[in-house]
């Protein structure tokens, strides 16, 4: 009996340790790994921004280029975003695709949506806590709030008209060219943000709507949105 309790207490303090580890992995672990991903993925695009040819912005409205850029590739680093209200430091890369291995490096782009600054809806996820905990605030933001992001040659400065608006996962409608229930009419050049919900659970999402307000050359300095 006293060995069946010996092991039986043994087995519970495994059991302790193995969950007490995973907490630490979860919540500390996978944040360091992700700020570090995050850190190099910037380091590296702005290494590829320095060598590229500098090339003139498209302005907003503007003709279509005669030639349509190619597709985002699967994992390509495409942008920086920056997002004052969740903090002056806050930062972080986005690349192609919303699957874990990119979410793990920053935030992702939903491949079947436009590109950056272009007609349609530049969509985005990143995750409310782990990896970085890159949308932990994302309830803070509000209408009026800027989003501002750059691809190295462009900063794209983005306003939120609409959100936190809460739904659930299967509600594909709110990456959609004109996104559903976000309030706008027609056309534009939209970007849709979304995270988890709630704020360590999947059940739901929450989602921002913004429309493109200003674009400025990277060569011409920071944004307003950016300059305080």
């Amino acid at each position: 009996m006293r060995l069946v309790v010996r092991t039986f207490s043994e087995l519970c303090l495994t059991v302790g340790t193995l969950i007490v580890l995973f907490v630490v992995y979860v919540l500390y672990w996978t944040g360091v790994q992700a700020r570090g991903a995050g850190g190099e993925q910037i380091d590296t695009l702005q290494r590829q921004w320095a060598a590229a040819p500098v090339t003139a912005p498209a302005a907003p409205g503007g003709p279509s280029p005669a030639v349509r850029p190619p597709p985002y590739a699967p994992g390509e680093g495409l942008a920086v975003m920056y997002v004052p209200r969740l903090g002056k430091d806050w930062k972080w890369p986005v690349l192609e695709g919303t699957g874990p291995a990119v979410l793990r490096k920053g935030l992702g782009h939903y491949a079947a949506t436009a590109r950056l600054g272009a007609t349609g809806n530049f969509s985005v996820a990143g995750h409310r806590r782990t990896h970085g905990d890159p949308f932990k605030d994302f309830p803070r933001l509000r209408p009026g709030d800027a989003v501002v992001l750059t691809d190295g040659t462009t900063w794209f400065t983005y306003r939120i008209d609409r959100g936190p608006y809460r739904t659930v996962p299967t509600d594909v409608g709110v990456v959609d060219p004109v996104p559903r229930r976000s309030g706008y009419g027609g056309p534009g050049r939209y970007l849709t943000l979304t995270t988890c919900d709630p704020e360590w659970g999947s059940s739901h999402r929450l989602v921002v709507w913004a429309h493109l307000d200003a674009t400025r050359p990277v060569a011409d300095g920071l944004p307003r949105a950016l300059e305080s």
